[in-house]
């Protein structure tokens, strides 16, 4: 099978009804040959696709990581690139990759926790842009929802954000913050019960449509384990 002709076979199985059984398909695939399709998709303006690719990926690299630790090292290294000044890119979908990768394989967990964990420090390799903060805590939400020990380090760097103008960080910094909350996180979530902005999170696999107040509620009333 072709590059062109494995990119069409993975746009199908992302744009699939049954993705559970895609992701199946996925786990057959030889790692190696998936990866590059799959960034392709991460970069797609179809926010089911994109998403699905990220959950595709987490599976094909962390089969990866089972069979050829290095290889799946390198996969790694390419969305840190990505997320690089130096890359000339944007890295779209790199730090929800990461976060993916890292919540599914604790070897890959082990190795780059901290780095997907210092996007949003701003004393690290913060991101500036919005979009691709977004993109980074959902990542750190990933993790913390799969491994909150690991994201435990987070904690500090999500509050700034429940004050943000922009609901979507509002939202997927609490909803990162439910499973490793702490004593201090508390009024400041409870001063988001009366926020009502919609935003939609990916979870489960699927979109959801909530609201700032729904996840400040959800945080406080114990941990989540709906990521």
């Amino acid at each position: 099978m072709g590059n062109r002709e494995r990119k069409a076979r993975i746009g199908q199985l992302l744009g699939q009804d049954d993705f559970e059984n895609a992701l199946e398909t996925f786990r057959l695939m030889p790692g190696r040959q998936a990866v590059n399709p799959l960034f392709s998709f991460l970069y797609s303006g179809e926010e089911k696709i994109r998403w699905r690719a990220v959950t595709a990926m987490g599976t094909v690299v962390g089969q990866l990581a089972d069979r050829a630790m290095e290889s799946a090292r390198v996969v790694m290294r390419r969305f840190m690139w990505n997320l690089n000044d130096e890359s000339g890119g944007i890295g779209w979908g790199s730090p929800e990759a990461m976060g993916e990768i890292t919540s599914g394989h604790a070897g890959l967990a082990d190795e780059f926790a901290c780095i997907l964990v210092s996007y949003i420090d701003p004393h690290g390799n913060f991101l500036e842009h919005e979009l691709l903060q977004r993109g980074s805590l959902w990542g750190v939400g990933r993790l913390a929802h799969a491994r909150p020990l690991m994201a435990k380090p987070a904690a500090p760097f999500l509050s700034p954000f429940f004050d943000s103008p922009d609901p979507f960080l509002r939202g997927t910094a609490i909803w990162a913050a439910a499973p490793i909350l702490d004593d201090s996180m508390r009024p400041l979530l409870k001063a988001r019960l009366s926020d009502a902005a919609p935003l939609r999170l990916y979870r489960q696999m699927c979109m959801t449509q909530t609201t700032v107040a729904e996840l400040a509620n959800a945080a406080l009333s114990g941990p989540l384990a709906d990521a």
